[in-house]
């Protein structure tokens, strides 16, 4: 079976749905092809199930690439507020948590149920199941999928990064995009949990499920928000953020009491001892990480220098971490296909007509918090427009 269209889009995650949607609703005939057996998975695990769709403070400066200017248009042309009048549209109550970032009070699959009626009001065929085995270019673009062929002029590509293959990541974006002769940022994977080497891991693993508020500083870039001990290192939303600018072999910077001070209140007691320091901890860190860090990093006397040098530390925790969880962990893929080769208004090909390249695919990582999302959107919308 063959079926002729204007664009075939490979992918029905966020990107894809939103490319479609938009490319549907001005009357182009699409083909929305998806590997699995059902529409946007990740859209459904994400945000704990509950779908951190955006975040009302975007900013081109929340984002990662090579270019840090290439998200600028799209994300202007397609911003939060679109977005949310799509959600409110489908009457979606959502709520907003924490540094502008809306979940779903329901749950994540009022999100696809919306992409998926806004899909079928456009005008969208979606193919689920489809197992690409070829791609190809003569007059159109093809794709063969077992028995079936598809063509049309434009082709999208929406197949997401490698992050979390339990729920169908592959590489497949990357390596059609150096069939085509596209270059490819070398990829990582972000926002993702870091390991500690095996001393750090014996001082302080068995602490796992301790949190506090810190800022994790990595590459010189920092974020103050929660940290989260792991049985193999460090998580939680500061360290996912810091991860995304670690590079091997440098050190993760941590103040563990930021705009606190510990000294002052030892200073002040009757007698400096290990019982003065440990009462200065106290509503500073949890109790169990306070009593673990002081064992650990006791000053070797009482004196104001040794007592300063031991607040230095509290506030400075330089850990080198042996690497990260990797994939299976990771929230997004950094890097990808090179900014350079696609028109930041359109995320066409500049070397190669017709096609287009976006969502994760692309080198665009955002920050935690809906950021990610708001680039799907507004990456998609951007092709979809311009098919």
């Amino acid at each position: 079976m063959a079926g002729q269209f204007d664009a075939l889009i490979l992918g029905a995650g966020a990107a894809g749905l939103m490319c479609a949607i938009e490319a549907g609703k001005r009357g182009r005939r699409v083909a929305l092809l998806e590997r699995a057996e059902k529409i946007g998975k990740k859209i459904l695990i994400s945000g704990g199930g509950r779908c951190n769709f955006t975040n009302i403070h975007c900013t081109p400066e929340h984002f990662i690439s090579a270019n840090p200017h290439f998200v600028k248009s799209a994300l202007a042309r397609y911003t939060p507020k679109d977005f949310i009048s799509l959600v409110e549209k489908h009457r979606i109550p959502y709520h907003e948590k924490t540094l502008g970032q809306l979940f779903c009070d329901r749950a994540a699959s009022d999100i696809t149920q919306l992409l998926e009626e806004e899909c079928r009001a456009a005008g969208v065929q979606t193919f689920l199941n489809q197992k690409v085995l070829e791609v190809g270019k003569g007059t159109d673009f093809f794709v063969k999928t077992g028995s079936e062929e598809f063509r049309a002029p434009s082709l999208v590509v929406a197949t997401g990064g490698l992050s979390i293959p339990k729920i169908g990541a592959t590489s497949f974006g990357y390596e059609l995009a150096r069939k085509f002769g596209v270059k490819i940022q070398k990829t990582r994977p972000a926002l993702v949990p870091l390991t500690l080497n095996a001393k750090d891991q014996r001082s302080y693993c068995e602490l796992s499920g301790v949190s506090m508020e810190v800022v994790a500083q990595a590459g010189g870039t920092a974020f103050r928000e929660k940290m989260l001990i792991t049985h193999r290192g460090l998580s939680g939303p500061a360290i996912l953020q810091a991860s995304s600018y670690w590079e091997p072999q440098t050190p993760v910077s941590i103040d563990l009491a930021p705009g606190r001070e510990v000294i002052p209140a030892v200073m002040e007691a009757k007698t400096r001892s290990e019982s003065a320091l440990r009462n200065a901890f106290l509503g500073i860190l949890p109790k169990r990480f306070a009593d673990r860090w002081i064992e650990l990093h006791q000053p070797k006397n009482w004196t104001k220098e040794a007592l300063l040098e031991f607040e230095k530390s509290v506030h400075r925790w330089e850990v080198i971490p042996s690497g990260t969880e990797g994939y299976e962990k990771a929230e997004v893929t950094a890097g990808g296909v090179d900014t350079d080769e696609l028109s930041s208004k359109t995320m066409e090909c500049r070397n190669v007509p017709g096609l287009f390249f976006i969502g994760e695919v692309v080198d665009v990582t955002g920050h935690l918090g809906g950021f990610n999302f708001q680039w799907a959107w507004a990456s998609g919308a951007a092709a979809g427009r311009a098919l």
